[in-house]
């Protein structure tokens, strides 16, 4: 199936590793041009793909990204903003410093990414931006209050913004992942580590606990989610716009 993707020119945050680097890899699979951002100097190996390294929780940064990619590549027609920030605490733990850290990079960095590649997406006539949520959007979780306060706002940044720009030809849509088997879960000091000290199990019983809340009885794969996001990135998916997609293996039981 062509995805209509072809030279098209892709950013995509937070794609050094996990459901990014997988999102970044399949849209350069497609023949999408395709620039990678993250903390790290060096890019994830994708391809051809441009890296434009940065801490987009600064608030220029995600304007220099976008302004960067148009330079190095050309005008940006595809924005996935996936970077994001999870920590397992408590509501009562929780600082105004934290809840200022997290909603600087996991809510005002797409902000700021869309509000800097919506002119040129507006002067074409053409835009695809896709934001990664979280099932914790939907369904908050209590180990994760502040990450699941801004995922929710993602879900309504995205449907606003496909409200407001729809008529321009620009789609707006959200992914919500479940859990999944990237560094964000995975790594040493990742959120199975922190919620085995927590509980007192182990990393490999929490592990197949999250696994058996979901119907489907595992974790997603990082792919699993990019097929998703490259769907609403194509051109087959050229009459969706204000959605919020579960991608959670039956997660959240809910059919909207």
């Amino acid at each position: 199936m062509d995805l209509g993707l072809k030279d098209r020119v892709c950013v995509v945050t937070g794609s050094t590793g996990g459901i990014g680097r997988e999102t970044a890899s399949l849209l350069a699979a497609e023949g999408a041009r395709v620039v990678t951002s993250g903390r790290r100097e060096s890019g994830p190996g994708v391809g051809e793909a441009h890296h434009v390294p940065g801490d987009l929780a600064q608030p220029q940064a995600p304007g220099e990204l976008i302004a960067e990619a148009e330079r190095q590549v050309g005008p940006v027609e595809i924005l996935v903003n996936n970077v994001g920030f999870a920590e397992i605490r408590s509501f009562d733990e929780l600082t105004d410093e934290n809840w200022e850290q997290i909603w600087q990079l996991n809510v005002m960095s797409y902000v700021r990414a869309i509000r800097a590649a919506l002119p040129g997406m507006r002067e074409r006539g053409f835009g695809r931006i896709v934001n990664v949520s979280s099932t914790a959007g939907k369904r908050p979780s209590t180990g994760m209050p502040d990450y699941s306060v801004t995922k929710a706002a993602v879900l309504s940044l995205s449907r606003l913004v496909a409200d407001v720009y729809a008529k321009e030809g620009i789609l707006c849509n959200a992914v919500a992942p479940g859990p999944t088997a990237s560094p964000a879960w995975l790594a040493d000091g990742g959120l199975a580590d922190q919620t085995a000290k927590r509980s007192g199990k182990s990393r490999e019983e929490v592990l197949a606990d999250v696994g058996k809340g979901r119907p489907l009885g595992r974790l997603a794969e990082p792919e699993e989610i990019a097929a998703v996001i490259a769907f609403l990135c194509s051109d087959r998916a050229n009459f969706v716009t204000g959605a919020a997609w579960s991608v959670d293996g039956g997660t959240v039981p809910i059919i909207i």
